[in-house]
């Protein structure tokens, strides 16, 4: 598949696809006899992952450990193991910390609701039950 194709079913523009494959993040696309760049279409799959280390906030620097490491084979496993294992780790951090921010969000959101709420309540209490605002009532004199 040609770059362009390449580029709509990955959702990665041209230029990024060019970017990742001139710093070793894409393995290099053959050839056709024209000097096009010429893709498997098995590269989308690297391509999705790729994209999942990168959502996940993994430095660019560790993709491409993790992209030569794959190029060297099998006998990398462990290694890859170990570097996704301490991303993971990384990433369920950040996921305590963004729920907890959610809970924040929740919260706050909840108690403007409760002031919907009670600005309705507010508007069904009978007038006479209401206070005056404060320059409208008459202050008594006080006796000392």
């Amino acid at each position: 598949m040609k770059i362009g194709e390449l580029s709509k079913r990955s959702g990665l523009s041209a230029h990024t696809i060019r970017y990742y494959e001139r710093i070793g993040l894409l393995p290099y696309a053959d050839r056709d006899q024209s000097g096009q760049r010429d893709y498997d279409a098995s590269i989308l799959i690297w391509i999705e992952f790729v994209g999942r280390l990168k959502t996940t906030g993994m430095p660019i620097r560790e993709m491409l450990r993790y992209a030569a490491l794959r190029e060297r084979g099998r006998s990398t496993e462990a290694e890859r193991c170990e570097l996704l294992e301490r991303h993971r780790e990384r990433v369920r951090t950040r996921v305590a910390e963004l729920q907890d921010c959610l809970l924040v969000l929740d919260t706050k959101i909840a108690g403007y609701a409760g002031t919907e709420q009670r600005l309705k309540e507010y508007d069904t209490t009978p007038s006479e039950r209401r206070r005056k605002p404060a320059a409208t009532r008459q202050t008594r004199a006080r006796q000392n």
